[in-house]
């Protein structure tokens, strides 16, 4: 299986890396990844786009097929990582992801060579079973870590979240009335591009302090 890697070059000299991956339901070419992936090339982060096997063999047949079992899924990610580091000029490396992506780094972050880690939209639970948490890593997490969930995510809200006992190394943004992919009612007055603007701003954020 190949890397399937994207690299979106920094506008000027990159100061630090991210290696993002995407959701479940749709690989790097996602409007959502390939958005803060240009938004954070646009501020100096160098960001790598990859797809794990099971997409890409969607994206070569054109079937449908479910996510592999995480184990092969961090196995993957943790491949990734020392492929870029290898193959790469130095950066300081941040890793994550959308939805299951980001759910995959928080698996690895803390057996990897990283300064921290950002999540677009955490599956705390399946959507309507939030008895069925998807937290008990996310406890004893030790490198630090950005999520930035909307605020209606049906994957868990903020509601359901101020209840979960997460570590100290965790911090949470809230995208304003946002769902899963932080697009909010129309009667909030914003927009998707807004909350998603804004998750670019707070990644990049997130990332200078920690490069300082």
């Amino acid at each position: 299986m190949s890397y399937s890697v994207e690299v979106k070059k920094a506008n000027r000299s990159a100061f630090a890396r991210a290696i993002i991956a995407h959701g479940a339901g749709a690989g790097k070419s996602s409007d959502f990844i390939q958005q803060v992936a240009i938004g954070l090339s646009e501020s100096d982060v160098e960001v790598v786009l990859f797809d794990f096997p099971y997409m890409q063999i969607i994206e070569h047949t054109g079937k449908r097929r479910p996510p592999d079992r995480m184990p092969k899924s961090e196995a993957h990610f943790q491949d990734i990582i020392l492929h870029i580091k290898q193959q790469y000029s130095p950066l300081p490396t941040f890793i994550g992801g959308k939805s299951m992506g980001g759910r995959v780094s928080t698996l690895i972050a803390d057996d990897v060579d990283i300064e921290g880690g950002i999540v677009y939209g955490y599956p705390f639970h399946p959507p309507g079973k939030p008895e069925k948490t998807r937290t008990e890593h996310l406890k004893t997490l030790s490198t630090p870590y950005l999520i930035l969930q909307g605020e209606r995510d049906p994957f868990g809200t903020a509601h359901e979240i101020q209840d979960y006992s997460l570590s100290t190394s965790i911090q949470i943004d809230f995208m304003p009335n946002g769902e899963h992919s932080f697009k909010p009612l129309k009667a909030s007055g914003l927009s998707q591009q807004d909350n998603i603007n804004s998750a670019i701003d707070k990644t990049v954020q997130f990332i200078k302090t920690r490069c300082s």
